[in-house]
């Protein structure tokens, strides 16, 4: 079960990394100062990548415990 646990860590890691990204590209966004409409879809698009981070953690971190136990 080696397998799962070094693939549920790399899984862990890429989601640690897209949640770092939307955060940078937040604050990147708020210190361009742009209008309503165009940070209200910026924000939406941190949003979507910000659940698709945290899904492949959650996975990761599963895949990491599962591979632990067996």
């Amino acid at each position: 079960m080696e397998i799962l646990l070094w693939s549920g860590i790399a899984i862990t890691l890429i989601g640690l990394g897209v949640l770092v990204w939307c955060i940078v590209g937040v604050m990147k966004a708020r210190k361009a100062n742009l209008d309503d409409a165009d940070m209200k879809a910026k924000l939406q698009s941190a949003v979507t990548w910000n659940l698709v981070a945290m899904g492949l953690s959650g996975l990761g971190l599963m895949m990491v415990v599962v591979g632990l136990i067996l």
